[in-house]
């Protein structure tokens, strides 16, 4: 059985940091390219960082670059994003996602607050 689960959402000052884990299963991770997307209330999905199977090549959206890390560990088949100098626009649920074409899995999300 496919799983992706995200932990390490929660309420932080603007400033803050947090990093946000992606444990899966169920599937050869190493082979998989790996991204986060957000979802804040009332708007889409939006791609926030993705990285490679290997982990050598990433990419994030302009509003994130220099704040937010996207890294992975294949050995514990986990991704994960470290989110520093949080604002409040950063405020979403957080989603991880694998593909593989013609594969793709979804995490369940964790949420983000950021608020003083």
């Amino acid at each position: 059985q496919v799983q992706l689960v995200e932990s390490g959402g929660g309420l932080v000052q603007p400033g803050g940091s947090l990093r946000l884990s992606c444990a899966a299963s169920g599937f050869t991770f190493r082979t998989y390219g790996m991204r986060w997307y957000r979802q804040a209330p009332g708007k889409g999905r939006e791609l926030v960082a993705s990285i490679t199977d290997t982990g050598d090549n990433t990419n994030y959206v302009n509003s994130v670059k220099d704040r937010f890390t996207i890294f992975r560990d294949n050995a514990k088949n986990t991704v994960y994003l470290q989110m520093n100098r949080l604002k409040p626009e950063d405020t979403a649920v957080y989603f991880c996602y694998a593909r593989y074409h013609p594969y793709e899995y979804w995490g369940q999300g964790t949420q983000v607050t950021v608020s003083s």
